[in-house]
């Protein structure tokens, strides 16, 4: 730290300042478990220059130790904006914009994250996230009580998935959709199907459990 500091006095700016400043933000946050003092660093570093070398990194940390460090969401939705905005690598916006999904579905707010999920589909459908936000705005518009919305997206996510490993969980939710839609014999028929591969075996027996019972209820009803 000290060394990295008489840099920064030799060098108040230019190339060596800003990677002195983001190595002492490196130490501050990972070896020290000083993350407010490393977040000045990261933000003195981008004052300095906000396309230098290690500008894109810094934004990245100072995103990263907002929202899971100090889980201040409002302001890692920003940071990571930041880091969609001022930078060229397209690559990795698709992730930037997961992140800031995920950071409104931690807070709650389905809607939200339901839209920007969306916008990583349409904006990013090559992004190593794509197969996993599918599967988010399913389950999202599943939550939402909006199900004709997500069969729509369940067939979509079918052919372009075909083997993924949300297969299953997503083929769950449709079978609830049609539980709640009082189709009770297609749902069961349905969940019957998930025995041997979904992954939570306990509540798929609830669900069928329950759904037998409802069925039963049903018929004698009609008797």
């Amino acid at each position: 730290m000290e060394l990295f500091k008489e840099v920064l006095k030799k060098n108040p700016s230019g190339p060596l300042a800003e990677e002195a400043l983001f190595r002492l933000g490196e130490i501050s946050h990972f070896s020290l478990g000083s993350s407010a003092q490393s977040i000045m660093y990261f933000q003195e570093l981008l004052q300095l220059n906000k396309k230098g070398a290690f500008a894109h990194d810094a934004q990245n940390y100072v995103a990263e130790i907002v929202e899971f460090t100090f889980k201040d969401y409002e302001q890692a939705i920003i940071e990571y904006q930041k880091l969609i905005d001022r930078f060229d690598k397209e690559d990795e916006k698709g992730d930037h914009q997961y992140r800031i999904a995920s950071v409104y579905f931690k807070m709650h707010n389905n809607e939200q994250a339901l839209a920007e999920w969306e916008i990583l589909l349409e904006d990013y459908p090559k992004s190593s996230w794509a197969e996993e936000s599918h599967f988010k705005v399913v389950e999202i518009l599943y939550t939402l009580q909006r199900c004709s919305e997500a069969r729509q997206y369940f067939d979509d996510f079918l052919e372009k998935y075909p083997a993924s490993k949300f297969k299953n969980e997503v083929e769950f939710i449709m079978a609830s959709c049609l539980e709640e839609g009082g189709k009770l014999q297609e749902a069961y028929n349905r969940f019957k199907l998930l025995e041997k591969g979904y992954p939570y075996p306990a509540i798929l027996k609830t669900k069928m459990d329950g759904l037998e019972k409802r069925m039963k209820k049903r018929k004698n009803k009609k008797k």
